[in-house]
């Protein structure tokens, strides 16, 4: 009963952090809470079952989470070698190739903490758990918010549809990521412009080392090719991240006056870090995500959650710290 009002407690927080600002991660972690402890809750209604079922349960359960612990590394790992291959070696790109290993060495390290008669493995494996643990609880809440956002509608007409810039091919051509933005952005002035409310669009993305023009100056090329008239968009052109790609934009929504209403637009796998930053520089905005394709998405959404678990570094760095110190003494002592 405890885990269960618990449950319902972690819920209505979530309601009133929904209703207060559907961007907050923190409305991430309060749905994933309300979900553990209801989980948790199901799990202490075992006892009521009969022995032998119990028995089953308590095997089957932890098969299952180790065996999709294994086949989702597995996945990471291919989907790793496929982004070398289509989209080379850099840094970003070898993020799910990473995520996948460790899970592996940690599989590794755990059989091996239970087989060898170790206290110093016992150690190091009560801490990686811990910590492994709680970045993977942080996931899968980053994970399951980030999809209930994602289908989150804009109901109202807005003044502006603000797309995020991406790096450019050759110096000056959109790339089909950017190039999907920017058709669902137009989608949406087609929308508004059928009911007599055409939105500015504004582009935003500066011009980086190796491009030839802005991000947005390419941008708005791309617009006009779809038939968006060229006095209906608007350039940023100093931005070089997402942070400023929102603060720089906001200065030039709010010179047509406030209050305003908008909508920004980016990829599926960068909606909620979009929205979170969003949040944080004061744009009043939903974000709306565009087709990424699949190979794609899961190196780009362990990208996103790394930054946006760097948005708030020093708790989550604090909390690591502390679980990886209580799994060593916990193993040590065992």
């Amino acid at each position: 009963m405890p885990a269960y009002l618990l449950s319902i407690a972690f819920l209505l927080l979530f309601a009133v952090g929904m209703r207060r600002d559907r961007r907050r991660f923190g409305n991430a972690v309060l749905l994933g809470l309300s979900v553990f402890f209801l989980a948790a809750g199901l799990f202490g209604e075992l006892a009521r079952l009969p022995d032998g079922l119990v028995d089953a349960v308590l095997v089957v359960i932890p098969a299952a989470a180790g065996l999709g612990l294994v086949a989702s590394a597995v996945f990471l790992v291919a989907n790793g070698v496929t982004m070398v291959r289509q989209e080379g070696g850099r840094l970003p790109n070898l993020l799910s190739l990473t995520a996948g290993l460790a899970i592996l060495v940690l599989i590794a390290l755990l059989l091996a903490a239970v087989h060898f008669d170790s206290r110093a493995l016992r150690a190091v494996a009560g801490g990686s758990l811990l910590v492994a643990g709680y970045l993977g609880f942080l996931f899968l809440c980053f994970l399951g918010y980030a999809f209930l956002y994602g289908r989150l509608t804009v109901r109202r007409d807005v003044d502006f549809v603000l797309v995020l810039g991406a790096g450019l091919v050759d110096g000056d051509q959109v790339p089909p990521l950017l190039a999907s933005r920017l058709e669902r952005a137009y989608g949406i002035y087609r929308v508004q412009a059928a009911r007599g409310r055409p939105p500015t669009m504004l582009v935003s993305g500066g011009k980086g080392s190796d491009e030839r023009v802005s991000e947005a100056q390419a941008m708005a090329g791309h617009l006009e090719a779809l038939g968006c008239p060229a006095e209906r968009i608007e350039q940023e052109d100093r931005s070089r991240s997402t942070e400023e790609n929102l603060e720089f934009s906001k200065v030039l929504m709010e010179r047509h006056g406030t209050p305003y209403r908008c909508v920004v637009v980016t990829n599926t796998f960068h909606v909620f870090r979009s929205a979170v930053t969003a949040r944080r520089a004061g744009v009043p905005g939903h974000v709306l995500g565009a087709h990424t394709a699949p190979y794609y998405r899961p190196s780009a959404t362990i990208r996103e959650f790394v930054a946006v678990l760097a948005l708030y570094g020093r708790l989550n760095a604090g909390v690591c710290v502390l679980l990886a110190v209580l799994g060593v003494l916990a193993g040590w002592a065992s």
